[in-house]
C-alpha cells in the first residue's frame, strides 16, 4: 500500500507539471521517511547514480548534436536524400523520411530532427503541392527514429537506469530505426500514389557522387561512433568524445558553419541540458533503490503471471502499457519511472534487456507524435500553421506502421540483437 501511495503521488506531481526530477525525488523521499529508512540513503543513491564514466557520453552527445545542427549540415543531408530516394513516388516526402534517418545519426534527438528538417521541408513540400497537414505529419512521425539510431541519449538513459550495457544498446537501435523509416516510406509511396504527389527525375551517378562528396564529412560522424563501438576500439563514452572533437573540427575548418563564439554558446547550452538530465538520473537512482526495496517488480510480475503464463501475451500487454504511458509522459520520464520496474519482469519472461531497451524507447517515443503530450506534433503544427485536430487525423494512419514495428521488435529478438551477435560476440 505504501509504494502504491508513493507512485500515485509521483504521477500526480508529474500531471500537475512539477519537474520530473523533483516529482521522482519527492516521491522517493516520502517512501524513505514513511518506511523509516535512514535519510543518508538519499544522498548515497543520488551521488552513486551519477558517479559513472558512462554518463560522460550524455554531455558529449548533447554537445555533438547541437554542433551538427549548425547551418549548412541540414541542407547537405537533404541534397543527399534527394539523390537517393527523390525519384520514388512522393519524392520530397520520401526525402523527408530518409533525411530523418541520416539526421538521427548526427543529433540523436527527435525534437532536433523535427525542428531542423521541418523548418526547411514542410514549406518546400507545401510549395510542391503536398497537403501541409501531410507534410507536418510525416515530419513528426519520421523524427521518431532520432532517439533510436545511435547516438541516442534516451538509450543511454535506459542503460544507466536499468544497468544494461550502453554499447550493445546503441548498436541494437540501428535496424529498428531503419525499419521505422522503411515502413513510413512504404506508407508514403501508397498515399502519394493515391493523392498524386510528385517525384523527382532519377539522379545520375554524378549527381549522387557530388551530393555525397559535399556531405561526406557529416556522414562520416555516425560511422565513427558505430565503428568504434562495434570493433571494441572505443567504449560508447570514448566514441562520443572522439566524435565530438571531429565535429568541432569539421564545423570550424571544413564547413566553416560556426566560429569559436558559436561553439562556446553551444557548449553553455549543452551544459545546462546535461545538468537537467543528470539531475533526473540522480533522482531516478533513489527511485530505483525504493523499487528494489519494496519489491514492486516482483509484485507486478506475480500479478501478470497470475493473469497468464504465456510470454507473448505478457509482452503484448507491456507494449500496450508503454504506448499508453507514452501518451502522457516524455520518453526520458517514462524510462526513469518504469525501466527499473519493467526490466526485471521482461528478463523473467525471457526477453534480453537490450531488446527490451530498444522496445521501450521506441514505444515511448511514438508518444512524442501522439496526443495529449505529443511535443513533435505541436512543433510541426506551429511550423506548418495547421490546427491540431486536423493534423491528428492525418497522423492517425501512420501509427499502423509505427506500432507494427514496435510489435516486430518485441516479438522478433533478432531485429534488435542480430548486429550485436555479428559484431560484438
Amino acid at each position: 500500500m505504501l509504494i502504491t501511495f508513493v507512485i500515485l503521488t509521483m504521477i500526480v506531481l508529474l500531471v500537475l507539471g512539477v519537474p520530473v526530477a523533483f516529482s521522482i525525488g519527492i516521491a522517493s523521499l516520502l517512501y524513505i521517511l514513511l518506511a523509516g529508512y535512514d535519510l543518508s540513503m538519499v544522498a548515497q543513491s543520488m551521488v552513486g547514480g551519477v558517479d559513472s564514466f558512462t554518463l560522460l557520453a550524455i554531455p558529449f552527445f548533447l554537445f555533438l548534436g547541437a554542433i551538427m545542427n549548425t547551418g549548412g549540415i541540414t541542407d547537405k543531408i537533404i541534397d543527399i536524400a534527394k539523390t537517393m530516394v527523390g525519384h520514388f513516388k512522393g519524392g520530397l516526402a520520401q526525402v523527408n523520411i530518409f533525411s530523418s534517418s541520416i539526421f538521427a545519426g548526427l543529433s540523436g534527438s527527435a525534437t532536433a530532427d523535427t525542428v531542423a528538417l521541418g523548418s526547411v521541408l514542410i514549406p518546400a513540400m507545401e510549395k510542391e503541392g503536398y497537403d501541409k497537414k501531410f507534410a507536418a505529419a510525416i515530419t513528426a512521425t519520421s523524427s521518431i527514429v532520432g532517439p533510436i539510431i545511435p547516438p541516442s541519449i534516451t538509450l543511454i538513459i535506459f542503460g544507466v537506469v536499468s544497468g544494461t550495457p550502453i554499447g550493445p544498446l546503441l548498436i541494437a537501435g540501428i535496424i529498428p530505426g531503419v525499419l521505422v523509416s522503411l515502413s513510413l516510406m512504404i506508407y508514403t509511396y501508397f498515399i502519394s500514389k493515391k493523392r498524386g504527389y510528385p517525384s523527382y527525375p532519377k539522379a545520375t551517378f554524378k549527381q549522387r557522387g557530388s551530393a555525397m562528396y559535399k556531405g561526406f564529412f557529416a556522414l562520416l560522424l555516425p560511422l565513427i561512433i558505430v565503428f568504434g563501438i562495434v570493433t571494441g576500439t572505443f567504449t560508447a563514452t570514448e566514441s562520443a568524445g572522439i566524435a565530438l572533437i571531429y565535429a568541432v573540427i569539421i564545423v570550424l575548418f571544413v564547413y566553416r558553419s560556426a566560429n569559436i563564439k558559436d561553439i562556446w554558446k553551444i557548449m553553455k547550452e549543452s551544459t545546462f541540458e546535461s545538468a537537467k538530465i543528470l539531475i533526473i538520473i540522480s533522482c531516478a537512482s533513489v527511485f530505483a533503490w525504493v523499487i528494489t526495496r519494496s519489491q514492486v517488480s516482483e509484485s507486478i510480475g506475480d500479478f501478470l503471471f497470475n493473469i497468464t503464463t504465456n510470454q507473448y501475451i505478457i509482452v503484448l500487454i507491456i507494449i500496450v502499457f508503454l504506448l499508453v504511458i507514452g501518451l502522457f509522459m516524455l520518453p526520458s520520464e517514462g524510462i526513469v519511472v518504469f525501466a527499473p520496474i519493467l526490466t526485471p519482469i521482461m528478463t523473467e519472461v525471457g526477453m534480453d534487456p537490450v531488446q527490451f531497451g530498444v522496445l521501450m524507447v521506441l514505444t515511448l517515443t511514438i508518444g512524442g507524435a501522439s496526443p495529449p503530450v505529443g511535443v513533435l506534433l505541436y512543433i510541426v503544427a506551429d511550423i506548418a500553421k495547421v490546427s491540431y485536430i486536423p493534423l491528428l487525423k492525418e497522423v492517425a494512419p501512420m501509427y499502423i506502421p509505427l506500432v507494427g514495428t514496435s510489435i516486430l521488435v518485441g516479438f522478433v529478438p533478432s531485429v534488435s540483437l542480430i548486429l550485436i551477435e555479428i559484431f560484438l560476440n
